[in-house]
């Protein structure tokens, strides 16, 4: 195979769409609302990829992601990504979070400390919205600090990780209210 080639594929939750290369996996796309969106957003972030039948480590990909979106554990450990475009602390995060149980969580900053770079919260945050490797490396176990599961990275479709996180048995804390966000910035009130 030269350059990138992707396919779509049924899941539980939708199409899905995956992308590789003659390394390993590119990206993974989570379904948007309609199947065109999805390709659509593979369009966009990956021009050069030709649809065709998907290679042997994709295929691999493809029934770990359809088992695990069927509420299965699936071992992603005989995929190989591609991780020619992913920057060194970056990947250490996509490692760390491969070593997450199912059904268990971490805290960005509990990751940021584990890595040796204890102020690197935002960085770890930043890495997991950039995950283009999604399900097979599991962002969606790496939240925010309150354990707040809101939306995925650009590849995650109309998913949330509270949703994926339910597949799994774990429960995390509801998405911030209104209020909860506005709180923190609203004026004091006068003592009366």
């Amino acid at each position: 195979m030269v350059g990138r080639g992707y396919s779509i594929f049924d899941t539980a939750i939708g199409r899905c769409g995956i992308i590789w290369s003659g390394t390993g996996v590119v990206a993974v796309q989570l379904p948007e609302a309609r199947e065109i969106d999805t390709r659509r957003r593979i369009f966009a972030v990956h021009p050069e990829a030709r649809e065709q039948r998907p290679s042997d480590n994709a295929e691999l990909a493809i029934d770990g992601i359809v088992s695990l979106l069927q509420g299965n554990d699936p071992d992603f450990s005989e995929v190989s990504l591609d991780a020619g475009g992913v920057p060194g602390f970056n990947r250490r995060v996509y490692e760390f979070a491969c070593s997450i149980p199912r059904g268990e969580t971490r805290t960005y900053h509990e990751v940021a400390k584990t890595l040796g770079a204890s102020g690197a919260a935002h960085s770890v945050a930043q890495a997991i919205a950039r995950n283009p490797y999604m399900l097979i490396v599991p962002c969606h176990r790496l939240l925010e600090a309150d354990n707040y599961a809101d939306r995925l990275s650009p590849y995650g479709g109309v998913i949330s990780k509270r949703r994926l996180l339910a597949l799994e048995g774990a429960h995390p804390v509801a998405s911030k209210t209104l209020f909860e966000v506005l709180l923190p910035v609203a004026p004091p009130r006068p003592s009366t």
